[in-house]
């Protein structure tokens, strides 16, 4: 028992350090972020008001959004580090998804703003009212945020892969989106400025445009992320790596009731497993722990695996070939 408890606390040692480890990369990385979005949202202001660009004031506001969502990333991050406890078993991974989730929820508000906006722009315009042509000031703050934000974006995404973390991924996609939100409002306001008169339309025309690929984020950012929180399987290929190790352990005659999960960063997954009912339990054990070990390999270390060992009645199920053409068919 004596053995068990240090190897238990060297887990959950390990665990934490990681965690923590995690943490600071993937908060240092959002707070690069979230300085970068305070200035830009402030000289996009600044200069949508002063350069007479409703699509860079659409596109300011779409910085703001990214500086918020940056917040709710950090606060998740933090949460979803807390290792398990009496009440989360499965540790607080979910609160990552949470987080992610959310910032495609504010980016759908975020696209549908920019989206009303820029289309009571256009009907005032062709209801004859005149629009102020937007200055070359604005123009330049669309170029410096193409830059700033698409390098935020690949910076963000090196990390975000490096420490498989959903919530740094959404807010990769945020950053892009408003990169793509000033190239949209830089094609507005250049063709504004270059053509002239009756084309300063082109202005609001580009923030109604640049809203739909916004729309397109935030969907994909929601879909997944709300699957993760309704319990969606994993996807096809780790399904089937997971299957492999299956029917490849040696030992293992029949599987079902194989279910399957994301918790935050983590995988998890629930199967029955059929051995011979002649074996001693230490060595259905053993098969059990093989194949918990092989599907860390493929799933990452902090995985929750539960294997359930339960004896094969059916004789045919003894010869291993058979075995592995039929085991998705037992229920």
């Amino acid at each position: 028992m004596e053995g068990t408890g240090d190897t238990n606390k060297k887990t959950l040692f390990n665990y934490e350090e990681n965690e923590n480890n995690r943490y600071s990369q993937a908060a240092h990385v959002t707070k690069v972020g979230m300085t970068v979005n305070v200035l830009l949202t402030g000289f996009k202001f600044v200069t949508g008001i002063v350069g007479n660009s409703s699509a860079m004031v659409a596109d300011a506001v779409h910085s703001l959004s990214d500086f918020m969502t940056d917040i709710a990333v950090i606060i998740g991050l933090k949460i979803s580090k807390k290792p398990r406890d009496s009440t989360h078993n499965y540790g607080h991974g979910k609160i990552e998804t949470l987080a992610a989730a959310f910032i495609g929820l504010a980016l759908t508000f975020v696209a549908f703003g920019i989206l009303y906006g820029g289309i009571q722009k256009v009907f005032a315009y062709l209801q004859g009212e005149s629009l102020p042509a937007p200055n070359s000031i604005a123009l330049i703050a669309a170029v410096l945020s193409i830059v700033s934000k698409e390098w935020l974006y690949h910076y963000t995404t090196i990390y975000a892969r490096k420490l498989k973390s959903d919530a740094l991924i959404a807010n990769a996609w945020h950053h892009r989106s408003d990169a793509l939100s000033s190239i949209g409002t830089m094609i507005g306001i250049g063709g504004s400025i270059l053509l002239g008169g009756k084309w300063v339309v082109l202005d609001p025309i580009a923030a109604v445009i640049l809203s739909f690929f916004i729309f397109k984020v935030a969907f994909d950012i929601l879909y997944k992320n709300l699957n993760e929180l309704l319990e969606a399987s994993l996807d096809s290929e780790t399904y089937r790596n997971i299957e492999r190790v299956l029917t490849s352990t040696e030992g293992v005659l029949g599987f079902h009731e194989l279910k399957t999960r994301k918790i935050g960063n983590a995988m998890a997954a629930d199967v029955h497993i059929e051995v011979d009912r002649n074996l001693n339990i230490v060595d259905a054990h053993e098969i059990s722990t093989q194949i918990e070990n092989r599907l860390k390999e493929i799933c990452g270390s902090n995985g929750h695996f539960s294997i359930h060992v339960e004896p094969c009645s059916d004789s045919a199920y003894h010869d291993k070939d058979i075995s592995r053409t039929n085991n998705r068919k037992r229920s």
